[in-house]
């Protein structure tokens, strides 16, 4: 599959998002939760929200950013991999305008030698095309 980023388009983009949650396989970090970094860039058609300029033809940041905070403050995951996994699914299936998302989720206090931003994970959606 191509990386939709190389071919454009319009975009919403959340940067930067830091909630406390509580995913993890190792019961002490499940216990006492950590910090989490999410990014998320959904592509979808701006063109006419650009022309408008009325809200009712976006989609509006803070409801993407509900969904992100509802996922890592909810119920905890074993993986990040399944944390990203709800993140896309939920957004896509609430707002079908949106035809692709990424979803990057990050921890900065990981328990590993030496200095790093963070670790985490990073998935692409796209919105299956339907049936011909």
């Amino acid at each position: 599959m191509e990386d939709i980023g190389t071919m454009g388009g319009d975009k919403l983009i959340l940067r930067g998002l830091k909630f406390h949650g509580f995913h993890e396989v190792k019961p002490e970090e499940r216990t006492l939760g950590q910090k989490f970094v999410i990014d998320v860039d959904a592509w979808m058609d701006l063109s006419v929200a650009g022309k408008s300029d009325c809200l009712k033809d976006t989609i509006s940041y803070t409801e993407i950013y509900r969904i992100v905070k509802g996922v890592i403050e909810g119920t905890p995951h074993n993986l990040l991999e399944s944390v990203a996994e709800l993140i896309a699914s939920t957004t896509l299936t609430k707002y079908p305008p949106i035809s692709a998302i990424r979803v990057k989720v990050g921890k900065p206090h990981v328990a590993v030698q030496g200095a790093l931003d963070y670790l985490g994970v990073e998935i692409l959606r796209c919105r299956s095309a339907p049936p011909k």
